[in-house]
């Protein structure tokens, strides 16, 4: 993308580099007439059905986010909406990584799929489309209580530890979700696919803490009802832009269980209905639960739990010292003492050092680019930890510049060698530079050899914190995780834009209330060359009625609707669901 619109948004505006190239343009222009009919006919269903079983603020919440029922929302619009309530939003390719959809919540800005769903998909898509993002995640961040618990959620994950196997899993279900929206995907890849994602769901191993907060998420963002147990509201996205499920979910043999802690314990299938929902009494409960499971996490625990997390996880990490000293980079070892703290870690690969998030000068990636290592711990005999010492302590203790020092550890790692810089931040000492130095462990095992050249050693008593990705994410990755799978975009066949044609003919005679003798024409072009369609026929049905015009053919378009919604019963819903709408017609105040 060589150019970026930040649609005078601010909190797009804000979002760093490496979330940025996960942006691609909408490209409204490839909307065709089918997909401004599909997102009319799901939104009007849920304007129909959701103002009953929705949370309250969905249908204002709707006009809040920048969203009509008569056409698919375009980028300036919705962040024109959202922009009052200090959101933003912008368009992806399909499913992006966890941690980065993590990362756009907690800067505010709602991270929406460009695609929308096939007709022949109107009720449910696996894939993420904008009808699911827009119409599901956007009316209710209108709700102050809950914006705020989606951006802490973001805020919580972006630094929650992933696995291989996490990753795996997230390749699996984006792949299936794109072969599931191809016109023409072949049904043998389809089983393969979904075989690799039964798979992957089965062999995650432990689940790591990115796993898990996926389904804090799902149970919630996704799919979370919101009141009493007997009486529950909807506020799940995933429940909101389903307009299959979101009125099966409230049947009787769904179960409804209170949101609390466990739900950490229910794994979920992106492919199937949900077997069981959970309701929160208030969105405060949302923070309460995720505040709770954040004490376990590593960023919180730190320590040799923290350290263990990152060594599995085998993904970029950052482990903190007391001292503030943040070290980034794929942590491949650490040493405990008797009482099970971490006094020495270890680092493969490029590695970077940063205070407060921000990489210190001189010491990015390139610089480390082997590796780091350095003890954790106190120096034997002094009760002040080292991060704490004044000038004073300093000099009793030789750490001079230009003067050769030897550190004792209480782990027994000895560190000898000539003090090039010591740097403090923030009033702790956090690094100091030694050259021509030896390093060695408690049994003499050579840690680092003066061969090596310049050593860094990090300071700090204990290591307070441990997360995944790096601490200064825009200096660290210039290009981050991008997936192999693009998604794909048809090419239009001379017999699918001749269908288009006739949506669109209907659509201007709507809005344009406009010659209806002409829907007559579109009806048997309809019928001679589309025979499958029943979306348009009910669009031109829906006109006649509302006008009262043309009798015999609206009663000629009823009968083929229902023919074909009881021969074909994957119709029969749909079909019906529309007459109701045509005798109920939706509001058009909320057509902006």
């Amino acid at each position: 993308m060589s150019h970026f619109n930040d649609f005078n948004n601010p909190q797009v505006a804000a979002l760093p580099g490496h979330l940025k190239q996960f942006i691609v343009d909408q490209h409204y222009e490839h909307y065709t007439p089918i997909d401004h009919a599909v997102w009319r006919y799901v939104m009007r269903q849920n304007y129909s059905y959701l103002k009953d079983v929705a949370y309250y603020p969905y249908i204002p919440g709707l006009q809040k986010a920048g969203l009509t029922i008569e056409h698919i929302p375009n980028l300036q619009e919705m962040n024109d909406a959202l922009g009052k309530i200090g959101w933003g939003a912008v368009t992806v390719d399909g499913f992006i990584p966890p941690a980065a959809f993590m990362e756009y919540q907690a800067y505010r800005v709602l991270v929406i799929a460009a695609d929308i769903r096939q007709l022949k998909h109107i009720e449910y898509t696996p894939a993420p489309d904008i009808i699911h993002e827009s119409a599901g995640h956007a009316p209710i961040i209108a709700d102050k209580d809950y914006h705020e618990y989606l951006s802490y959620f973001g805020s919580i994950g972006a630094k929650a530890m992933f696995s291989a196997q996490d990753f795996e899993l997230y390749e699996a279900i984006r792949a299936l979700s794109i072969l599931k929206e191809m016109p023409d995907a072949d049904e043998e890849e389809i089983i393969k696919a979904e075989e690799l994602v039964t798979y992957c769901q089965e062999n995650m191993g432990e689940p790591s803490e990115m796993a898990l907060l996926s389904r804090l998420h799902w149970w919630t963002v996704e799919y979370g009802l919101i009141g009493t147990l007997e009486e529950p509201k909807i506020y799940g996205a995933g429940l909101l832009s389903s307009i299959g499920e979101s009125s099966t979910c409230m049947q009787r043999h769904i179960e409804k269980l209170w949101y609390t802690i466990d739900a950490v314990k229910y794994s979920y299938d992106i492919t199937k209905p949900q077997p069981q929902l959970f309701v929160t009494p208030d969105f405060q409960n949302l923070i309460n639960v995720l505040e709770e499971f954040a004490d376990t996490m590593s960023f919180r625990k730190g320590g040799a739990y923290g350290l263990n997390k990152a060594v599995e996880s085998k993904n970029t990490c950052t482990a903190v010292y007391s001292s503030g000293l943040q070290v980034s980079g794929t942590i491949t070892d650490f040493k405990t003492g008797a009482d099970g703290k971490p006094n020495f870690i270890k680092t493969t690969g490029p590695t970077a050092l940063a205070v407060n998030n921000k990489q210190l000068k001189g010491h990015g990636k390139d610089y480390h680019k082997d590796g780091f290592s350095s003890p954790v711990g106190k120096l034997k005999g002094s009760s002040v930890a080292l991060e704490d010492f004044s000038g004073e302590d300093l000099n009793a203790a030789g750490i001079v510049n230009g003067n050769r020092a030897e550190l004792f550890f209480e782990s027994g790692i000895t560190v000898n060698g000539v003090v090039k810089n010591v740097l403090s931040a923030d009033g702790k000492i956090c690094l100091i530079t030694f050259d021509k130095v030896t390093v060695t462990d408690k049994d003499g095992a050579v840690l680092f050899d003066p061969a090596w050249g310049v050593y860094d050693m990090a300071v700090g008593e204990k290591i307070v914190s441990v997360f995944c990705g790096a601490a200064d994410r825009e200096a660290y990755e210039t290009i981050v995780y991008k997936s192999k799978t693009e998604t794909h975009h048809a090419v239009h066949d001379h017999k699918t834009k001749e269908l288009h044609r006739l949506y669109q003919q209907v659509r201007n005679c709507r809005i344009n209330h406009g010659d209806y003798g002409f829907l007559g024409n579109v009806w048997q072009q309809l019928q001679k060359d589309h025979h499958d369609d029943w979306l348009c026929a009910l669009e031109i049905l829906e006109i006649l009625d509302h006008e009262k015009v043309d009798l015999p053919l609206a009663t000629e378009i009823k009968y083929f609707l229902e023919q074909k919604g009881s021969t074909e019963p994957e119709y029969g819903k749909l079909i019906s669901d529309g007459f109701y709408l045509i005798k109920h017609p939706v509001e058009q105040k909320l057509v902006v």
